[in-house]
C-alpha cells in the first residue's frame, strides 16, 4: 500500500491540474467568444430598433415636461416618444454608426420638406434619390462628424448614404444574419418571404406549422442554435446565450427560438407588425399592405418634427450621462437589453445613478432575454427597495411585444 501512496497523490494532482486546464480553456474560450461579439458589434447593428415602441410608449405614460433617457440603438423608439411632447429626451449609445443613424433620423425630420419625403427617406427601398436629398437637404445641417461619416466610404468603396437608396435594413449586423437565415431555410427548401402573402391569422399560423416550425427539427439548425457565435447577429451576446440556454435541458436555444418565431408570426395581424415584415419581407409594407413603423405614420409626423430640437445624442454610456444630471431631473428611463450584459458592479453603478437622478414618480423600463428580472439578488437592498416592481403591467405588455425578441419586459416605478 505504501508503494501505491505517491502514485495516488500524483493522479490526484493530475486531477487538479487537469480541471485547471479545463477552465482556463472555458474562460479563455468565453473570452474569445466575448472578444468576437465585441468586433462585430463595432459596426452598425440595428438599422431599425427590436423593441415595439408601442409597448413602450404604454408603460412610460410620457406627459409634456418629462424628461427621458434612452439608449439609442436604430432611433426608432426616441422618435416615436417624441410624438408625446415630453421636455427633453438625452439619447446615448456607446456605438458611433448607431449615433450617425441617430443624428441623421432626427436631421430629416427637421429638414425634409414633407412628410412623404421622410418617408421616401427613412421607409423605402430603391429610391436612388435619396442621395440627392442628402446633399440637397440633409448634410449642411449636420455636425461635421455625422456628415463626414454619412459622406464616407464602405469597404466597396460606395459613399455610405448612398444605403439609403438602396435598402438600409438589409444591412447591419441584424440585417445580415436575417439574409443568412433566409437562405438556410431556402437551403430546406422553404422561402420565409413566402410568409408576407398570408392574407389572415389562420394563414400565418398554417405557414408557421407547416413550413417554419418543422426547421427547428433539423439536425444543422439545431447544431447552429447550440453555437453562442452563430446568434451574434441577432444581437444576442455570450452571457444572453448562457441565459437563454438555461431555459432548455439541451442548452440549445431551437426550442426557444421556435417559441418566439411562433409569437411574431402568429400572435398578431401581419397588417399591424412591421417587426414581421421586416423578417420576412426585409421591408416595410407598402400601403395596401399593413402599417409602418409609428414613428412614420403620418399621425405623428408633425409633433415629431415640431419636438426633434428637443432630443440631444450622446456617444457616451448611460451610466455617464447620468452622472452629469442633477439628482431628480429624469422622469423616465429605457435601458432596452443593455443590463443583461451588465456585471454585478456595473448594474451597481448605473442603478445608483438611476436612483439618485430619478424624479418623484419616475419610470424604468427595459427588456430581458429570458423571462425574469435579472434585478433581484443582484442589486443591494439599499437600492432595490426604492423601486417598486409593476408585475401586472410587465407581464400584460410583455406578452403584447410585437417583436417577439425578448423574454420579458419589465416596468419599475420609483417608490414616493
Amino acid at each position: 500500500m505504501t508503494e501505491l501512496a505517491p502514485d495516488a497523490g500524483f493522479g490526484g494532482k493530475n486531477a487538479k491540474l487537469k480541471s485547471a486546464l479545463l477552465q482556463h480553456k472555458a474562460l479563455s474560450f468565453a473570452g474569445l467568444s466575448e472578444r468576437l461579439f465585441g468586433l462585430l458589434f463595432s459596426g452598425l447593428v440595428y438599422p431599425q430598433i427590436w423593441e415595439d415602441p408601442i409597448v413602450d410608449m404604454a408603460a412610460m405614460q410620457i406627459e409634456p415636461g418629462h424628461r427621458i433617457v434612452t439608449i439609442g440603438s436604430g432611433g426608432c423608439n426616441m422618435l416615436t416618444y417624441l410624438s408625446a411632447g415630453p421636455a427633453r429626451i438625452d439619447v446615448v449609445d456607446l456605438n458611433p454608426h448607431h449615433i450617425a443613424l441617430n443624428r441623421l433620423k432626427l436631421a430629416a425630420f427637421r429638414h425634409l420638406p414633407s412628410h412623404k419625403d421622410v418617408v421616401r427617406f427613412l421607409g423605402s427601398t430603391g429610391t436612388r434619390s435619396n442621395a440627392q436629398a442628402f446633399d440637397l437637404f440633409l448634410a449642411p445641417t449636420l455636425d461635421a462628424g455625422t456628415r463626414t461619416y454619412w459622406n464616407g466610404r464602405d469597404l466597396m468603396g460606395r459613399r455610405r448614404i448612398g444605403v439609403l437608396g438602396r435598402n438600409i435594413y438589409r444591412t447591419g449586423l441584424l440585417g445580415r444574419f436575417i439574409a443568412a437565415s433566409h437562405v438556410l431555410a431556402r437551403l430546406h427548401g422553404v422561402n420565409p418571404a413566402d410568409f408576407v402573402q398570408a392574407r389572415s391569422m389562420r394563414e400565418q399560423r398554417q405557414f408557421f406549422d407547416d413550413k417554419l416550425a418543422p426547421l427547428f427539427d433539423r439536425p444543422v439548425i439545431r447544431w447552429i442554435t447550440g453555437r453562442k457565435s452563430s446568434l451574434f447577429g441577432l444581437g444576442i451576446p455570450p452571457q444572453q446565450f448562457d441565459e437563454l440556454a438555461s431555459l432548455s435541458e439541451e442548452r440549445s436555444l431551437a426550442a426557444v427560438l421556435r417559441h418566439r418565431l411562433e409569437k411574431l408570426t402568429c400572435h398578431f395581424p401581419l397588417r399591424e407588425n412591421y417587426f414581421a415584415w421586416q423578417a420576412f419581407g426585409r421591408r416595410y409594407p407598402l400601403p395596401h399592405e399593413g402599417d409602418l413603423p409609428p414613428y412614420l405614420q403620418a399621425s405623428n409626423y408633425e409633433a415629431i418634427r415640431n419636438h426633434a430640437d428637443r432630443v440631444a445624442v450622446h456617444h457616451e454610456s448611460f451610466t455617464d450621462l447620468l452622472g452629469r444630471k442633477p439628482a431628480s431631473s429624469v422622469d423616465r428611463y429605457v435601458l432596452l437589453d443593455a443590463q443583461d450584459w451588465m456585471s454585478d458592479r456595473q448594474l451597481y453603478d448605473l442603478w445608483s445613478e438611476v436612483t439618485r437622478t430619478a424624479a418623484p414618480g419616475a419610470v424604468v423600463i427595459f427588456r430581458t432575454a429570458a423571462e425574469a428580472s435579472i434585478l433581484p439578488g443582484r442589486l443591494s437592498s439599499a437600492l432595490i427597495d426604492q423601486w417598486h416592481y409593476d408585475a401586472e403591467t410587465s407581464s400584460k405588455l410583455g406578452i403584447e411585444d410585437r417583436s417577439a425578441i425578448y423574454g420579458g419586459f419589465h416596468v419599475y416605478r420609483k417608490k414616493a
